[in-house]
């Protein structure tokens, strides 16, 4: 029962505490999407802008827009140019889908490690000093850039990934010990929808800033916004309502009562169970759909920015108000969707599993169809910004739909199994861009149409492959205590817990009477 101070604390707070989890998971996920993703809006003035090609030469576009903004006097300087005192640098369209790769191959790395890190000390720390390092790093980016070019900057991508890497897994494990399964889908597209805050954050005030000044500052800001979030986690963030010092003791005895995997809390789990993890076929569908996400997310996080400046032929400014307008959007529908999902669920509409399967299909071929559209409006820029906005808008279904299937099939082994999916996924961000690159030497928009035609081909095919089998239901090696083993698995003797002879319920009444 709380006393004192803790006592006078918990009653400051109007809204429980899950959803204070949710608002700061929220403020998180915007948080590291603005680090990673400030550099998409920044190296479109960190690039030396092309002259026009001349018609009849080999580069000449005849479908390109009209560009108002070249820049033509440029003075050689070293490794870079000095453009109307900014410094610019000549990197090629592959260069800079290598740079804008970079990030995901830290984050990569990280993703299975942090999940583990996360079950084993919580999810707390292991979200916090990654995202601090991360801040750091982009603090520093202008200095390293400048000093090290391509390269320098490149290395700072990967440890800036390298930090992140965690914040999902253990974000995800945060959420299955604070959110009860008829508020998942709610919780879960209020916390991830915060990454579309962080890309409007990113995409808006980058073009603001770098309109009224230079892109160094873009870092600056975005770095030192990520110092500040990390005094705010560490103050009302715990990892489990059971370790919070001072949530009420109603909503302690809830979430107990309600949140599979607060039962295990102190039980000892068996060891990740690797062998059956890496036989799970539904735990394969997800992360194949994820693999597809990912490719359409990335491409239109990435080098949407690079798509209106080069093709559409925007301004900084304008680019800047115009990338953030789809993640408005996809922030909105994203918490519809959510709502519309624990709806149906709630009320036998539809099973768990269908609705994951329905509104990861949504986030898929609706996407999927707008881009493709968009790229045949041709110079109509505001017909081409409503099929990008429309398309982003689509793509928020995903949280409501394959994003929180982890919680579904493994709530015991959240934090590693997000990892797996994650950063297996995450390698659609460091093929994609590159590819992007490849695909649009002369950024020409023939060139950008076949690559926004495999992004949809890559959408539709792991959509196909998750709603044939993708699963809504524990699995058996999440808990073999529970589920048994199936038949003609080879095992050993059946797992035993430490107190078995004590059931969970009673565990945790006798917790909370204490």
């Amino acid at each position: 029962m709380l006393t004192g101070w803790r006592l006078v604390v918990s009653k400051l707070f109007i809204i429980p505490q899950r959803y204070v989890l949710a608002i700061m998971g929220l403020l998180t996920m915007a948080n590291a999407f603005t680090l990673r993703q400030c550099l998409n809006l920044a190296i479109t003035q960190m690039v030396k802008k092309k002259a026009v090609p001349e018609v009849g030469s080999v580069n000449y576009d005849p479908d390109a827009c009209p560009d108002y903004n070249v820049v033509n006097s440029t003075n050689e300087i070293g490794d870079y140019l000095i453009d109307d005192g900014s410094v610019k640098f000549e990197w090629s369209e592959a260069t800079q889908g290598l740079i804008l790769g970079a990030f995901y191959i830290g984050y990569i790395a990280t993703h299975i490690p942090g999940g583990m890190l996360a079950e084993k000390f919580g999810g707390k720390w292991v979200v916090a000093l990654g995202l601090l390092s991360t801040a750091i790093c982009t603090f520093i980016t202008p200095y390293a850039v400048k000093t090290g070019g391509a390269v320098a900057l490149i290395i700072l991508r990967v440890l800036e990934g390298i930090g992140e890497g965690p914040t999902m897994p253990g974000l995800m494990l945060m959420i299955s010990k604070w959110a009860p399964k008829t508020e998942r889908s709610v919780i879960g597209a209020i916390v991830f929808g915060g990454s579309q805050i962080g890309n409007v954050a990113g995409s808006y005030f980058s073009g603001l800033i770098m309109h009224q000044s230079s892109w160094e500052n873009v870092f600056y800001l975005f770095g030192g916004v990520g110092l500040a979030w990390f005094a705010a986690w560490i103050i009302l963030c715990y990892s489990s309502p059971n370790t919070h010092p001072y949530i009420s003791d109603c909503e302690k005895k809830y979430l107990n009562e309600n949140v599979e995997s607060l039962s295990n809390n102190e039980i000892r789990l068996n060891p990740v169970p690797w062998r059956a993890l890496v036989r799970s076929v539904p735990l394969w569908a997800l992360i194949v759909a994820g693999i597809g996400h990912d490719w359409g997310y990335y491409t239109m996080v990435t080098d949407l920015p690079k798509y209106m400046t080069d093709v559409l032929k925007f301004d900084i400014k304008s680019t800047g108000i115009l990338s953030s307008m789809p993640y408005i959007a996809m922030w909105f529908t994203s918490v519809f969707f959510g709502f519309l999902s624990d709806f149906g669920i709630n009320r036998g509409i539809y099973s768990l599993q269908n609705a994951r399967k329905i509104f990861t299909t949504i986030a898929a071929i609706g996407p999927g169809i707008c881009i493709i559209l968009a790229s045949y409006s041709g110079c109509n820029t505001t017909l081409a910004v409503v099929w990008f906005v429309a398309a982003m808008a689509f793509m928020s279904a995903y949280y409501s739909g394959m994003k929180i299937n982890v919680l579904d099939i493994t709530p015991n082994y959240a934090g590693t199994t997000t990892a797996i999916v994650n950063g297996i996924s995450s390698i659609s961000g460091i093929v994609s861009p590159y590819l992007i690159g490849l695909l649009t030497p002369n950024s020409t928009l023939k060139q950008w149409r076949v690559a926004f035609w495999v992004c949809f081909v890559v959408l539709f095919v792991t959509n196909f492959v998750f709603v044939i089998y993708g699963k809504g239901q524990q699995e058996w090696w999440d808990d073999v205590k529970l589920n048994g083993y199936p038949a003609g698995w080879k095992h050993g003797p059946l797992p035993t817990r430490e107190n078995d002879s004590e059931t969970p319920a009673k565990k945790i009444k006798e917790k909370l009477e204490l």
